[in-house]
């Protein structure tokens, strides 16, 4: 199993904090005979579900060198990720859960503006320091 990411259990907390039970630590399921651990390299995704609404989290603490390189990342993890959980579980939705002060940067920036809403990519923003979440972006 990988190792959970920087931000994995400031996320978690601040879900917590936000009135959601979480139901799964990592999200596991098996799709055309494979065992699929959505498991980002050194991520896991959270899920989380409040007043029947099913969520899973994709937790990305963007910290190298390339906020580019890091977002080129994010976006295909999300996007494969998000086709898996239509196929297995389609009532729940996914988010990518980002850092504040990246998202205060580098997320305002027309081009990944554009891209965010050309994909379709639903955010949480979290303050990794007071584990609380600052905005969810539908």
């Amino acid at each position: 199993m990988a190792a959970k990411d920087k931000f994995h259990d400031a996320v978690k907390h601040a879900l917590v904090r936000d009135g959601w039970t979480i139901t799964h630590d990592p999200l596991t399921f098996k799709i055309e005979g494979l065992n699929i651990l959505i498991d980002l390299g050194a991520e896991k995704l959270l899920a989380a579900e409040k007043e029947g609404h099913k969520i899973a989290v994709e937790v990305k603490s963007f910290i190298s060198h390339s906020p580019l390189t890091d977002f080129h990342t994010a976006l295909g993890q999300f996007l494969t990720y998000r086709l898996f959980l239509s196929r297995e579980e389609p009532d729940r939705e996914l988010f990518l859960a980002v850092p504040l002060d990246t998202y205060k940067s580098f997320f305002q920036k027309e081009i990944i503006q554009e891209a965010l809403r050309l994909h379709d990519i639903k955010i949480i923003v979290y303050d990794s320091l007071s584990e609380v979440i600052d905005l969810w972006i539908s």
